[in-house]
């Protein structure tokens, strides 16, 4: 690929301010998605709108409910937050997974045990407590062809009678790349321009580039574009950090589970839970993670108990 002045000098700004972006990338806690609307409340509220059909302008109705506090997490949600009595929780995906529903059950039943224990009411009085209206949905920008919108069931992963079941949970999958769900773009111009800046960071990769240069490149077009200015802006190595840990996760991740098949860590087979265990702290590490928040991880990842985590944790964890 011929590779323009322009391109070249923002190649080499970057490998000069190389220690910068690895600092970041080593600190990094956030996703470019979930960090774009935490800060735009005004962006947010434009999605709300879009996906409930409301025309509400009032940003500061917005509570943000994520959550954050390792006393809690046990799995972490993208986003959430509590807007006129729905309580809307966002996943950030680039692959689907059938376990989505489950983990969005998960995340529920923490999101209420937060907001009781803050109402100080008890679950054993009199008086009904009252909740939020759940409203579970993924925004899907992986490169596999999925449709506009699609939905996945808890029921799905029974294994009995689905309709014995006395509870069920739905999640909404929204396809985000650029070309997707084009009325809830228009609606909300900060969903579109995250979605054409994806799309501009493919671009540079697939003209051959390095993934840390095609996202400078995709960067600096961006903000001479007009798409995400102002966040980019201000974000400009903390973007690049997160696009590159967001790679390295997801780059793990089929490594496991490539790994896991071939070393029979999901038949229980202590060297392939133990090498795959001291992967995942490693990674961990390399991404910023704290040892409470790695701890998490393998409990859910490894499906080992808490006492044995904090075993390969005492023993890998530097």
């Amino acid at each position: 690929m011929q590779i323009d002045d322009q391109t070249k000098q923002e190649i080499q700004d970057g490998q000069e301010s190389q220690n910068s972006v690895g600092r970041v990338l080593r600190e990094v806690k956030d996703r470019m998605f979930r960090s774009l609307f935490k800060e735009d409340r005004e962006g947010l509220l434009q999605l709300y709108n879009a996906l409930n059909g409301t025309d509400y302008a009032d940003a500061s109705d917005l509570e943000i409910v994520t959550i954050e506090n390792a006393v809690y997490v046990v799995m972490k949600n993208d986003l959430a937050y509590i807007m006129v009595d729905v309580l809307s929780m966002y996943e950030h995906q680039s692959t689907i997974s059938g376990n989505l529903p489950v983990r969005f059950l998960i995340y529920l039943t923490e999101e209420y045990q937060k907001l009781i224990d803050r109402s100080e009411e008890s679950l054993y009085g009199r008086k009904q407590i009252k909740l939020p209206i759940p409203r579970c949905v993924v925004f899907y920008n992986g490169e596999d062809e999925l449709p506009d919108v699609q939905e996945l069931r808890l029921s799905d992963a029974f294994s009995g009678d689905k309709g014995m079941a006395d509870v069920e949970l739905r999640v909404q999958v929204l396809n985000i790349n650029y070309g997707h769900n084009k009325e809830l773009m228009r609606k909300c111009p900060t969903l579109e321009a995250y979605a054409k800046f994806t799309a501009t960071c493919r671009q540079y990769i697939a003209e051959g580039m390095e993934r840390q240069a095609a996202y400078q490149r995709a960067v600096g077009y961006c903000i001479e574009h007009n798409i995400l200015r102002e966040f980019l802006k201000k974000n400009k190595s903390e973007v690049v950090g997160m696009l590159l840990a967001e790679f390295d996760a997801e780059k793990y991740e089929r490594t496991i589970r490539e790994e896991g098949r071939e070393e029979g860590i999901e038949q229980g087979i202590e060297q392939g839970i133990e090498q795959g265990t001291r992967a995942l702290i490693e990674t961990c590490m390399e991404l910023g993670s704290t040892k409470e928040e790695t701890r998490s991880r393998i409990v859910l990842k490894m499906r080992l108990s808490y006492k044995e985590a904090d075993n390969y944790l005492e023993k890998f964890w530097r």
